[in-house]
């Protein structure tokens, strides 16, 4: 195998002039991961040891022939299979999104003895869409909310969140799946209800069935589940109904092969992502779609130190890795420290978190001093071209058009979705959905809302009035009285504020020429954790 290596040099090259250039000046010791010795694919992940492809046996043969679930013909099932049959397209996309994942997913069901509809849940939960966010704060193809999620193994943190990580979100659903099977009389219908809707309003659903004189089976107790619920299970087997015998239903399934798609990759510490993307010869976008679970422009700094990859990128990316040191994996800048900064601002500002620069620069409390200077891990490439970053997801959905007109609401301390909805005549949950949010999801002092507004502008807020506030941060209005030598762009360096937000808290100053030794000014700025 020939590896391309030219193209990967520069990339690689340029952090490491980063880390040289920043090592020539007196700093703080960068204490970083170590990086693992050993780079092998895990065969007990993708990859089993020996393994014959019949070329005319596709994953779908392969699911079929573990299917164990009754019920296909029962008529509460009949709608949802006419639905699915109607909409070839829809097989076709989910079929394209799960063609990278279906054979893992196979392998933990066969693993645990389950049967193999549950390796089709994804198509009920996301469409296999590994972004998927739903109006209840699920996240991932299996939908994980962030308390379920954390119980099952899934960290989830400013950098990395495991519910949308393809291989620890399915080991955390299939083993929550048979944690309900046994908790629930070995019923799978009744392991899937309590999936979707808690195993609380399952045990509450059979007690009143029970009252009734009714069974204790899923189709007994459905009239009391919640209505979603209700609807969730009969989805399941329709679409394995589908799947059983698609031309009976007048569809066809793309053919996936019963092979290993990707692989999983032990990378040892933080790299960033743009720097992956080289490394393996793919675009940063596919390596974003196989690997949805980080929020940033690279891994995490604690992990977990894993990446997946396509079999055959991942043999270039381990031999071109080589050739790139530890403490080059990311790009360091040397920053100092100005007065007004707290380490809030400058992580916000550098895409970092908090927690990262005091590791790295070895802070113990939270004070800065002015003139010091800080190591921060920084993107090698512009943060744009990290287009599938939670930011930058984000901002796509707020950028596509809706009825109504477009404003910008810049979160003020008491606003909520629900008032903000209100105000502009529109539902809570569009407003979530519009800013990629969940309605329960919190606003912070600050935050940007798209608002497609029925009112019009009246009731948003200029933002070139509003200095947002950093997390975290003591916002406090001061009084400055302009000195000798001083201009708006001095000023606004000094407080760490821009000139825009100057001209817009003293909007008398616009119309003069110069500003005035003894002039006062209206200032805005954080004091949290500072020392001149």
């Amino acid at each position: 195998m020939i590896i391309k290596l030219r193209k990967t040099k520069t990339l690689a090259g340029l952090l490491l002039s980063s880390l040289l250039m920043s090592c020539a000046t007196t700093q703080p010791e960068i204490v970083l991961p170590e990086a693992s010795a050993s780079f092998g694919p895990e065969q007990s992940m993708l990859t089993p040891a020996s393994m014959q492809v019949d070329d005319n046996y596709d994953i779908w043969d392969r699911i079929r022939d573990g299917f164990a679930l009754k019920d296909y013909d029962h008529p509460g099932v009949a709608a949802d299979i006419r639905w699915y049959a109607r909409h070839q397209t829809y097989l076709d996309r989910v079929s394209e999104r799960a063609e990278n994942y279906l054979f893992f997913i196979m392998e933990e069901v066969e693993k645990r003895n389950m049967p193999s509809e549950m390796a089709l849940l994804p198509v009920v939960e996301s469409a296999f869409h590994p972004f998927a966010y739903s109006h209840g704060r699920a996240a991932g193809i299996w939908q994980f909310i962030p308390y379920t999620g954390k119980s099952y193994g899934m960290k989830q943190n400013w950098w990395y969140d495991g519910r949308r990580d393809i291989h620890a979100s399915t080991i955390g659903a299939l083993n929550y799946l048979s944690h309900l099977h046994k908790r629930l009389n070995n019923d799978w219908l009744l392991a899937l209800a309590a999936y979707n809707s808690g195993e609380g309003n399952v045990r509450k659903a059979l007690r009143k069935s029970r009252k009734k004189g009714g069974g204790s089976d899923f189709w007994s107790i459905r009239r009391y589940l919640p209505k979603e619920t209700r609807g969730y299970v009969p989805k399941l087997l329709a679409i394995s109904a589908i799947v059983k015998a698609p031309e009976a239903h007048g569809v066809s399934l793309l053919s996936i092969p019963d092979r290993p798609m990707l692989t999983k990759v032990d990378i040892g510490s933080q790299i960033d992502l743009a720097l992956v993307a080289e490394l393996a010869e793919l675009s940063i976008e596919e390596v974003y779609n196989i690997n949805p679970g980080f929020n940033r422009w690279s891994t995490a700094p604690t992990g977990p130190h894993y990446l997946m990859l396509p079999i055959d990128n991942a043999a270039v990316f381990q031999a071109n890795l080589v050739d790139v040191p530890d403490k080059a994996r990311v790009r360091w800048k040397r920053y100092k420290v100005r007065q007004g900064d707290n380490l809030q601002y400058i992580a916000q500002k550098h895409h970092t978190t908090v927690k990262q620069l005091k590791k790295v620069n070895h802070i113990r409390g939270n004070n800065i001093r002015a003139g010091k200077h800080l190591i921060i891990p920084m993107a090698s490439k512009s943060y744009r071209e990290y287009k599938l970053t939670a930011d930058a997801r984000k901002r796509q959905k707020q950028h596509i058009p809706r009825s109504g007109e477009k404003l910008f609401h810049y979160v003020q301390s008491g606003d909520t979705l629900w008032d903000l909805a209100r105000k502009h005549k529109i539902s809570v949950h569009k407003l979530a959905k519009w800013n990629s949010m969940a309605p329960r999801d919190p606003l912070v002092e600050g935050q940007k809302i798209v608002i497609w507004s029925k009112v019009g502008k009246s009731a948003t807020i200029d933002p070139k009035n509003f200095r947002i506030p950093v997390k975290g941060a003591n916002t406090r209005r001061i009084r400055y009285a302009v000195r000798n030598g001083d201009s708006l762009a001095r000023i606004s360096e000094k407080f760490n504020v821009s000139v825009r937000q100057l001209l817009g808290w003293n909007k008398r100053i616009k119309s003069q020429k110069y500003l005035q030794p003894g002039q006062r000014l209206t200032l805005y700025v954080s004091v949290t954790s500072q020392s001149s």
